[in-house]
């Protein structure tokens, strides 16, 4: 069978690729495109010079993120007090400026890995293409391929090796089901392998420990335009006291969200401790919080009342978000540059677990839960993952669906149950298995109370890692960088 596109149809094919991947991402979750977005990708790829290659993947990137980041623009424009033609502006250019690793991956494929063993080699580079983009520059690994498959056949593969060994599955799938339209009968095999192999999987690494936690979450859904003014301070204190009162006496842990009252820590003190006041002895409060230590700098933490032991510090920040690269130059050149609060500063990579209600807390705050091994470092040390946000950042878009997508497969890789407590939605409790246990209505003040289970045992990615992943696709890389040379 001859498939061999030109390379018109090649480019076009990259774009549909692109919006197909986002396709296979809540909350469309057509999860089956992955593999046809791939073969879209693949197809004709070794027919193309590594300069065409570098245009085909600039392509696939600038449709991905162009349509699975709408949201960029949400968070410029109506958050980050910019004007329409200069919000514009600003999520193409970080659309095509996040495209080129696309670009970089296909231009380097082509110009060092030949032909022979392409199937696997390809599946190498775009795995290693994405460990690149979730840390090169702090990092983006938002819309990695394997992201998108905690629902599908290939979901008990993930504690196993985690997003990154989904990746590279579904990449195998693509290029393996080109093999087979080519008539190369062979690809059969290992493409059974993929996707039945999951059946013969054990359903459950970890194993609950005593009686359950009762938790209740918290959405303020507070106007993020309103929050930092002292009126959105009054609201928020209002707002998040009365909501506590009312679950106080039916839960053992309650989670209000990232930041939740818009203030310091010394400010926010005398109302945790009014809100301390009204609670059982052995309930805890959980809160995040802005802190300001001794030396003038500001943290986005996790703190707590009651039954509770240690706080937290946001290790990894939100570039322009949270702290702002080459900030000499760009402080005060445009209003989204000077966003309140966007000057944190780092917590410490190794932080002693908070305990509450009689379970140990691994943190991640917001951002932080789209990282997997970051993930799986505290999932190492606790019984349950708690994770609190401000998606109010995202409006009404695509970016809270993806968001809580990636805090589910974190539960899944590491065997936890995730609670995630957010300003607006999508506020939630997960099971370790990533199923939704429940979750609460966006856009709406209101709690989610549900139970938990301190959970016990190491699946083997939280074992091991996204190492033995990384390694597997460099050594898939070798055979084809080998065969180029010796040619």
């Amino acid at each position: 069978m001859g498939l061999t596109p030109t390379l018109p149809l090649q480019l076009l094919a990259a774009l549909v690729a692109g919006g197909f991947t986002t396709l296979t991402a809540s909350p469309f979750e057509l999860w089956w495109l992955g593999p046809v977005a791939i073969g879209l990708l693949f197809l004709g790829l070794h027919q193309l010079s590594p300069a065409q290659a570098a245009l085909k993947g600039w392509l696939y990137g600038v449709a991905l993120f162009a349509s699975g980041t709408s949201w960029v623009y949400v968070s410029i424009h109506d958050y980050g007090y910019t004007g329409m033609p200069l919000a514009v502006f600003l999520t193409a250019l970080f659309v095509t400026v996040l495209a080129l690793f696309f670009a970089g991956t296909f231009w380097l494929y082509r110009r060092f890995v030949g032909p022979r063993w392409a199937v696997v080699t390809f599946a190498g580079a775009w795995v290693l293409g994405e460990v690149l983009r979730t840390y090169l520059f702090t990092g983006f690994p938002w819309l990695l391929v394997g992201s998108s498959y905690v629902d599908s056949p290939l979901a008990s593969w993930a504690p196993v090796g985690g997003v990154y060994w989904l990746s590279l599955l579904v990449v195998l799938s693509g290029t393996l089901g080109v093999a087979f339209l080519r008539r190369q009968w062979w690809a059969a095999l290992p493409l059974a392998a993929i996707w039945l192999t999951p059946l013969a999987l054990p359903q459950h690494w970890t194993t609950p420990v005593d009686e359950p936690t009762r938790v209740a979450l918290l959405q303020g859904n507070l106007p993020q335009l309103l929050k930092w003014t002292p009126e959105g301070q009054r609201s928020a204190a209002n707002i998040y006291s009365d909501l506590t009162r009312q679950v106080a006496d039916d839960a053992d842990l309650i989670l209000w969200p990232e930041t939740a009252l818009p203030m310091i820590d010394s400010q926010a003190r005398p109302v945790l401790e009014r809100v301390q006041s009204n609670l059982p002895p052995e309930t805890a409060l959980l809160t995040g919080i802005v802190q300001l230590d001794e030396a003038n700098r500001y943290f986005n933490s996790v703190i707590g009342v009651g039954n509770v032991e240690g706080s937290y510090q946001k290790e990894h920040l939100v570039p322009f978000g949270e702290y702002l690269p080459l900030e000499s130059v760009l402080r005060g050149a445009i209003n989204f540059f000077d966003l309140p609060m966007s000057s944190f500063s780092k917590g410490a990579s190794h932080q002693v677990p908070m305990q509450a209600a009689g379970v140990t807390i691994g943190n991640a705050i917001c951002y932080e839960i789209i990282y997997p091994q970051l993930v799986a470092r505290r999932a190492m040390d606790s019984d349950v993952i708690v994770t609190v946000s401000n998606d109010t950042w995202f409006g009404a878009s695509i970016g809270p669906h993806q968001h809580l997508q990636m805090a589910r497969l974190r539960a899944l890789e590491n065997g936890r149950y995730v609670v995630r407590a957010t300003s607006n939605g999508i506020t939630a409790i997960i099971d370790p298995r990533g199923k939704l246990v429940d979750r609460a209505p966006q856009f709406e003040t209101t709690y989610l109370t549900g139970e938990f289970h301190a959970m016990q045992g190491l699946t083997p990615f939280t074992r091991m890692g996204s190492w033995p992943t990384w390694l597997l696709a460099g050594l898939l890389l070798l055979p084809g960088v080998a065969r180029r040379r010796a040619g």
